[in-house]
Protein backbone atom coordinates (compact mmCIF):
# COMPACT_ATOMS: atom_id res chain seq x y z
CA UNK A 1 0.00 0.00 0.00
CA UNK A 2 1.08 3.57 -0.68
CA UNK A 3 0.02 6.79 1.00
CA UNK A 4 0.61 10.44 0.14
CA UNK A 5 2.26 12.39 2.97
CA UNK A 6 3.14 16.06 2.48
CA UNK A 7 3.16 15.71 -1.32
CA UNK A 8 5.45 12.65 -1.20
CA UNK A 9 4.21 9.13 -1.93
CA UNK A 10 5.59 6.55 0.49
CA UNK A 11 4.86 2.87 0.93
CA UNK A 12 3.27 1.85 4.23
CA UNK A 13 6.16 -0.44 5.20
CA UNK A 14 8.58 2.48 5.04
CA UNK A 15 6.19 4.65 7.06
CA UNK A 16 5.93 2.04 9.78
CA UNK A 17 9.72 1.81 9.93
CA UNK A 18 10.16 5.57 10.12
CA UNK A 19 7.55 6.17 12.83
CA UNK A 20 8.44 3.23 15.05
CA UNK A 21 9.02 4.11 18.66
CA UNK A 22 9.45 2.22 21.92
CA UNK A 23 11.73 -0.57 23.00
CA UNK A 24 12.01 -4.22 22.05
CA UNK A 25 11.20 -6.85 24.64
CA UNK A 26 13.60 -9.76 25.17
CA UNK A 27 12.84 -13.35 26.13
CA UNK A 28 15.37 -16.15 26.63
CA UNK A 29 14.19 -19.73 27.07
CA UNK A 30 16.72 -22.34 28.18
CA UNK A 31 19.61 -20.68 26.36
CA UNK A 32 22.79 -22.78 26.27
CA UNK A 33 26.00 -21.80 24.51
CA UNK A 34 29.22 -23.75 24.01
CA UNK A 35 32.44 -22.74 22.34
CA UNK A 36 35.67 -24.54 21.58
CA UNK A 37 39.08 -23.57 22.92
CA UNK A 38 42.18 -23.54 20.73
CA UNK A 39 42.90 -26.98 22.13
CA UNK A 40 39.59 -28.27 20.81
CA UNK A 41 37.87 -28.56 24.20
CA UNK A 42 34.21 -27.62 24.65
CA UNK A 43 33.52 -24.88 27.19
CA UNK A 44 29.99 -24.20 28.42
CA UNK A 45 29.53 -20.42 28.56
CA UNK A 46 25.78 -20.39 29.28
CA UNK A 47 23.83 -23.09 31.11
CA UNK A 48 20.09 -22.83 30.50
CA UNK A 49 19.45 -19.09 30.84
CA UNK A 50 15.82 -18.06 31.31
CA UNK A 51 15.33 -14.30 31.25
CA UNK A 52 12.64 -11.78 30.37
CA UNK A 53 13.26 -8.06 29.81
CA UNK A 54 10.23 -5.88 29.19
CA UNK A 55 10.12 -3.28 26.38
CA UNK A 56 11.76 -0.07 27.58
CA UNK A 57 13.52 -1.64 30.58
CA UNK A 58 17.07 -0.63 31.48
CA UNK A 59 19.14 -3.52 32.80
CA UNK A 60 22.75 -3.85 33.90
CA UNK A 61 24.47 -7.25 33.73
CA UNK A 62 27.01 -7.86 36.47
CA UNK A 63 29.29 -10.79 37.22
CA UNK A 64 32.90 -11.93 37.35
CA UNK A 65 34.98 -12.54 34.26
CA UNK A 66 33.87 -15.74 32.55
CA UNK A 67 30.36 -15.68 34.02
CA UNK A 68 28.74 -15.50 30.56
CA UNK A 69 27.44 -11.93 30.56
CA UNK A 70 29.30 -10.79 27.41
CA UNK A 71 28.38 -14.04 25.64
CA UNK A 72 24.71 -13.47 26.43
CA UNK A 73 24.94 -9.90 25.12
CA UNK A 74 26.38 -11.15 21.82
CA UNK A 75 23.53 -13.67 21.49
CA UNK A 76 20.91 -10.99 22.16
CA UNK A 77 22.43 -8.84 19.42
CA UNK A 78 22.33 -11.67 16.89
CA UNK A 79 26.12 -11.63 16.56
CA UNK A 80 26.19 -15.29 17.54
CA UNK A 81 23.51 -17.98 17.75
CA UNK A 82 22.94 -20.14 20.83
CA UNK A 83 23.88 -23.82 20.85
CA UNK A 84 20.42 -24.58 22.27
CA UNK A 85 17.37 -22.71 23.51
CA UNK A 86 15.42 -19.82 22.05
CA UNK A 87 15.85 -16.04 22.02
CA UNK A 88 13.03 -13.65 21.09
CA UNK A 89 13.30 -9.95 20.33
CA UNK A 90 9.74 -8.72 20.41
CA UNK A 91 7.76 -11.41 18.59
CA UNK A 92 10.69 -12.52 16.41
CA UNK A 93 12.73 -15.61 17.28
CA UNK A 94 16.21 -14.43 16.34
CA UNK A 95 17.89 -17.65 17.47
CA UNK A 96 16.47 -19.44 14.41
CA UNK A 97 16.36 -16.52 11.99
CA UNK A 98 18.15 -16.52 8.65
CA UNK A 99 21.14 -14.22 8.22
CA UNK A 100 19.34 -11.92 5.74
CA UNK A 101 16.53 -11.04 8.13
CA UNK A 102 18.85 -11.02 11.12
CA UNK A 103 21.08 -8.46 9.40
CA UNK A 104 18.03 -6.25 8.80
CA UNK A 105 17.14 -6.30 12.51
CA UNK A 106 20.74 -5.66 13.54
CA UNK A 107 21.05 -2.67 11.22
CA UNK A 108 17.69 -0.99 11.92
CA UNK A 109 16.42 -1.97 15.36
CA UNK A 110 19.37 -3.15 17.46
CA UNK A 111 22.65 -1.38 18.18
CA UNK A 112 25.47 -3.37 19.77
CA UNK A 113 28.44 -1.54 21.26
CA UNK A 114 31.33 -3.99 21.58
CA UNK A 115 33.89 -3.79 24.36
CA UNK A 116 36.76 -1.54 23.35
CA UNK A 117 35.97 1.68 21.50
CA UNK A 118 38.21 0.98 18.50
CA UNK A 119 36.17 -2.13 17.60
CA UNK A 120 33.18 0.14 16.92
CA UNK A 121 34.84 2.89 14.89
CA UNK A 122 36.61 3.58 11.58
CA UNK A 123 40.03 4.83 12.78
CA UNK A 124 40.85 6.67 9.53
CA UNK A 125 37.55 8.62 9.46
CA UNK A 126 36.41 11.69 11.37
CA UNK A 127 33.81 11.72 14.14
CA UNK A 128 31.18 13.13 11.78
CA UNK A 129 31.98 10.52 9.12
CA UNK A 130 31.70 7.68 11.66
CA UNK A 131 28.19 8.77 12.59
CA UNK A 132 27.23 8.99 8.90
CA UNK A 133 28.59 5.48 8.35
CA UNK A 134 26.58 4.13 11.30
CA UNK A 135 23.42 5.50 9.65
CA UNK A 136 24.00 4.07 6.17
CA UNK A 137 21.40 1.31 6.56
CA UNK A 138 18.60 3.75 7.48
CA UNK A 139 16.10 5.14 5.01
CA UNK A 140 16.22 8.86 4.25
CA UNK A 141 13.19 9.56 6.43
CA UNK A 142 14.62 7.64 9.38
CA UNK A 143 17.85 9.62 9.15
CA UNK A 144 15.94 12.89 9.17
CA UNK A 145 14.01 11.86 12.30
CA UNK A 146 17.20 11.06 14.23
CA UNK A 147 19.25 13.55 16.19
CA UNK A 148 21.51 15.69 13.98
CA UNK A 149 25.17 14.64 14.15
CA UNK A 150 26.07 18.04 15.62
CA UNK A 151 23.62 17.53 18.51
CA UNK A 152 24.84 13.97 19.11
CA UNK A 153 28.45 15.11 19.26
CA UNK A 154 27.50 17.99 21.53
CA UNK A 155 25.76 15.60 23.94
CA UNK A 156 28.93 13.56 24.36
CA UNK A 157 31.18 16.61 24.55
CA UNK A 158 32.83 16.11 21.15
CA UNK A 159 31.49 19.04 19.16
CA UNK A 160 34.98 20.53 18.82
CA UNK A 161 36.24 17.17 17.53
CA UNK A 162 33.57 16.77 14.82
CA UNK A 163 36.14 16.80 12.01
CA UNK A 164 38.97 15.15 13.93
CA UNK A 165 40.22 11.73 12.79
CA UNK A 166 39.51 8.95 15.28
CA UNK A 167 43.11 7.70 15.37
CA UNK A 168 44.20 11.05 16.88
CA UNK A 169 41.57 11.01 19.67
CA UNK A 170 42.10 10.03 23.30
CA UNK A 171 40.66 6.81 24.69
CA UNK A 172 37.84 8.63 26.45
CA UNK A 173 36.92 10.56 23.32
CA UNK A 174 36.79 7.36 21.27
CA UNK A 175 34.55 5.67 23.82
CA UNK A 176 32.12 8.61 23.80
CA UNK A 177 32.10 8.67 20.00
CA UNK A 178 31.45 4.90 19.87
CA UNK A 179 28.33 5.40 21.97
CA UNK A 180 27.21 8.37 19.87
CA UNK A 181 27.44 6.12 16.78
CA UNK A 182 25.52 3.34 18.56
CA UNK A 183 22.61 5.61 19.45
CA UNK A 184 22.66 7.58 16.18
CA UNK A 185 20.13 5.18 14.62
CA UNK A 186 17.64 5.64 17.51
CA UNK A 187 17.62 1.85 18.09
CA UNK A 188 14.78 0.05 19.83
CA UNK A 189 17.37 -2.06 21.68
CA UNK A 190 20.80 -0.84 22.79
CA UNK A 191 23.35 -3.45 23.91
CA UNK A 192 26.59 -2.09 25.36
CA UNK A 193 29.51 -4.16 26.64
CA UNK A 194 31.53 -2.24 29.25
CA UNK A 195 30.77 1.20 27.75
CA UNK A 196 32.37 3.05 30.68
CA UNK A 197 35.48 0.93 31.28
CA UNK A 198 38.74 2.86 31.65
CA UNK A 199 36.96 6.23 31.54
CA UNK A 200 37.44 9.18 33.85
CA UNK A 201 34.53 10.08 36.11
CA UNK A 202 33.59 12.96 33.81
CA UNK A 203 33.67 10.78 30.67
CA UNK A 204 31.75 8.03 32.46
CA UNK A 205 29.03 10.49 33.46
CA UNK A 206 28.79 11.75 29.84
CA UNK A 207 28.30 8.21 28.57
CA UNK A 208 25.74 7.24 31.21
CA UNK A 209 23.77 10.44 30.62
CA UNK A 210 23.49 9.69 26.90
CA UNK A 211 22.51 6.05 27.55
CA UNK A 212 19.73 7.00 29.95
CA UNK A 213 18.54 9.92 27.82
CA UNK A 214 18.00 7.44 24.97
CA UNK A 215 15.60 5.56 27.23
CA UNK A 216 13.92 8.79 28.32
CA UNK A 217 13.50 10.18 24.80
CA UNK A 218 12.61 7.05 22.83
CA UNK A 219 11.67 4.33 25.34
CA UNK A 220 14.61 2.25 24.11
CA UNK A 221 15.32 -1.05 25.84
CA UNK A 222 18.87 -0.86 27.23
CA UNK A 223 21.12 -3.72 28.36
CA UNK A 224 24.60 -2.89 29.62
CA UNK A 225 27.40 -5.20 30.77
CA UNK A 226 29.55 -3.65 33.48
CA UNK A 227 31.88 -4.63 36.31
CA UNK A 228 31.41 -1.27 38.05
CA UNK A 229 28.81 -1.31 40.88
CA UNK A 230 28.49 2.48 40.70
CA UNK A 231 27.45 2.20 37.04
CA UNK A 232 25.00 -0.62 37.74
CA UNK A 233 23.48 1.45 40.55
CA UNK A 234 22.16 3.94 37.97
CA UNK A 235 19.98 1.19 36.43
CA UNK A 236 16.59 0.24 37.92
CA UNK A 237 17.32 -3.49 37.41
CA UNK A 238 20.51 -5.51 37.74
CA UNK A 239 21.09 -9.11 36.68
CA UNK A 240 24.07 -10.96 38.17
CA UNK A 241 25.53 -13.82 36.14
CA UNK A 242 27.27 -16.70 37.93
CA UNK A 243 28.68 -19.76 36.23
CA UNK A 244 26.73 -19.21 33.03
CA UNK A 245 23.40 -18.76 34.82
CA UNK A 246 21.32 -15.89 36.14
CA UNK A 247 22.21 -16.08 39.82
CA UNK A 248 20.63 -12.97 41.32
CA UNK A 249 18.64 -9.85 40.47
CA UNK A 250 18.25 -6.41 41.95
CA UNK A 251 15.11 -4.28 41.70
CA UNK A 252 14.75 -0.86 43.29
CA UNK A 253 17.49 -1.46 45.84
CA UNK A 254 16.30 -4.94 46.87
CA UNK A 255 18.28 -8.10 46.06
CA UNK A 256 16.66 -11.33 44.90
CA UNK A 257 18.14 -14.79 44.38
CA UNK A 258 16.96 -16.61 41.26
CA UNK A 259 15.96 -20.27 41.39
CA UNK A 260 17.64 -22.00 38.47
CA UNK A 261 17.23 -25.34 36.77
CA UNK A 262 16.87 -28.31 39.15
CA UNK A 263 16.30 -25.89 42.03
CA UNK A 264 19.80 -24.42 41.94
CA UNK A 265 19.99 -21.27 44.08
CA UNK A 266 23.02 -18.97 44.17
CA UNK A 267 23.57 -17.49 47.63
CA UNK A 268 24.58 -13.84 48.03
CA UNK A 269 28.36 -13.47 48.14
CA UNK A 270 28.69 -12.67 51.83
CA UNK A 271 26.53 -15.65 52.82
CA UNK A 272 28.31 -18.03 50.44
CA UNK A 273 31.62 -17.06 52.07
CA UNK A 274 30.27 -18.01 55.51
CA UNK A 275 28.39 -21.12 54.31
CA UNK A 276 30.91 -23.22 52.30
CA UNK A 277 29.80 -26.11 50.05
CA UNK A 278 28.42 -28.95 52.14
CA UNK A 279 26.86 -26.66 54.76
CA UNK A 280 23.60 -28.08 56.09
CA UNK A 281 20.72 -25.57 55.95
CA UNK A 282 17.19 -25.74 57.31
CA UNK A 283 14.04 -24.37 55.64
CA UNK A 284 11.05 -23.35 57.78
CA UNK A 285 7.68 -21.88 56.79
CA UNK A 286 6.70 -19.03 59.12
CA UNK A 287 3.04 -19.44 58.05
CA UNK A 288 3.02 -15.91 56.61
CA UNK A 289 4.20 -16.86 53.15
CA UNK A 290 7.89 -16.54 54.02
CA UNK A 291 10.59 -19.18 54.15
CA UNK A 292 13.25 -18.89 56.86
CA UNK A 293 16.64 -20.37 55.99
CA UNK A 294 19.04 -21.12 58.85
CA UNK A 295 22.38 -22.86 59.04
CA UNK A 296 22.13 -26.13 60.94
CA UNK A 297 24.63 -27.88 63.14
CA UNK A 298 26.03 -31.26 62.20
CA UNK A 299 23.15 -32.83 64.14
CA UNK A 300 20.59 -30.98 62.00
CA UNK A 301 19.63 -28.39 64.64
CA UNK A 302 19.87 -24.62 63.98
CA UNK A 303 23.39 -23.36 64.71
Amino acid sequence: MFERVGGIVRDSATMVEETRTGGLGIRCEGVVHLYKTFGGHDVVALRGVDLTIRPGERVAFLGPSGSGKSTLLALLGGIQKPSAGRIYLGDEEVSRMGERYLARIRSRQVSTMLQGATRNLLPYATARQNIAFARLSLSGGAREQGLPDVELLDRVGLLDQADQVVSTMSGGQRQRLALACAVSTSPRLLLADEPTSQLSHADRDHVLHLIHSLGDDFGTTIVVVTHQPEVAATFPRTVTMKGGRVGAEGHGGSEYAVVGEDGVLHLPGHIAAEWPPGTLVRFEDDEQGRIIVTRASSEGNPA
